[in-house]
């Protein structure tokens, strides 16, 4: 098959991108590689899936349309496509709203009409974000609650992808499937994640920040967890036309878990400094995945533990290469 995979040299696309292509799948990647985070990183990542006679990249951005027509006439085989670039962070979306507004809103339209002219397309499966969930108190996170309070810029822009993804399912049947993540982590992941900046400053010595409350808790996602769900929608033959699911591990752990398994890897102990948790952080996520498992079967296999040390065995080669 032929899938176009956008934000191929970011993490999640990444990995994804490998594991098509360890399938003999051909992987049309598309990527900016800006610098919101290393470029250096991305790049790597992106060398890698070079190496495979099956990927070929376009270095544009998923809003120039032009770019988009370019890569329609050059490949009108495409058959799926995982729409996953995106303007990450949830802080950084208080200090440059507008970059959310670009890629997450004109970003997932651009991509949608690009999808109608493509004769042979099944289907396409876009990023969402637990961040969705924004304001909401009740856990665990379903996809039949509301998500009309979101609690940050970020979160606004996820919801409104979503909107529009239903919208184009409505006017011009596009198949589509929203994917919501929880907290993605593992080798190869965002500097910008507080896991990897956790990690960083505990080998370096410096201190970490982590944000004062009795219920500081996230639904940490392992990588590997992350892309046998996405492959298990992919060779679903029941799917409905239009449909979102959570990813996520469906456990609850601590911040302070993460760091107690962080220090136990890296071998030294972390300097913490606490703070009042600010407005656009939600308190908790916890991930409903009975959705995906009753129509795929999927569940999560990785736990923290384990997750935190093959992260911490990549970051020992790497540490200082990509920051």
């Amino acid at each position: 098959m032929v899938f176009l995979v956008t934000g191929a040299g970011g993490f999640i696309g990444f990995h994804l991108s490998k594991a098509l292509l360890a399938r003999g799948e051909t992987v049309i990647g598309i990527d900016n590689l800006n610098d919101y985070y290393s470029p250096t990183l991305k790049q790597a990542r992106c060398d890698q899936l070079k190496q495979s006679k099956g990927f070929i990249f376009y270095h544009a951005d998923i809003t120039d349309v032009s770019a988009l027509e370019v890569i329609v006439q050059n490949h009108p085989d495409i058959q799926i496509i995982f729409n996953l670039a995106a303007q990450a962070g949830v802080r950084y979306s208080l200090e440059n709203p507008y970059a959310y507004i670009q890629t997450n809103v004109m970003g997932q339209v651009a991509i949608l009409e690009m999808a109608r002219q493509l004769p042979n397309l099944q289907r396409i499966f876009y990023a969402s974000s637990s961040s969705v969930y924004g304001l909401n108190k009740k856990l665990p996170f379903s996809e039949a609650d509301r998500v009309d309070c979101p609690s940050s810029v970020y979160a606004a822009s996820k919801q409104s992808a979503e909107l529009l993804s239903f919208t184009y399912y409505h006017l011009y049947g596009l198949k589509q499937t929203g994917l919501r993540f929880f907290t993605v982590y593992g080798p190869w992941g965002r500097p910008d994640m507080a896991y990897y900046l956790f990690a960083k400053a505990i080998t370096e010595d410096k201190p970490i920040t982590l944000y004062t409350g009795q219920n500081l808790s996230r639904d940490f996602t392992y990588i590997d967890d992350v892309v046998d769900a996405l492959l298990s929608l992919l060779e679903c033959s029941h799917l409905e036309d239009y449909g979102i699911f959570n990813i996520g591990n469906s456990r609850q752990e601590k911040v302070e878990h993460l760091v107690s398994c962080l220090e136990e890897n890296i071998g030294k102990k972390a300097i913490i400094n606490y703070i009042t948790r600010p407005g656009t952080d939600i308190e908790a996520t916890l991930s409903d995945i009975s959705a995906i498992y009753n129509v795929t079967g999927w569940s999560p296999r990785t736990k923290l533990s384990d997750g935190v040390r093959l992260f911490t065995n990549w970051l020992k080669l790497y540490n200082g290469f990509f920051c």
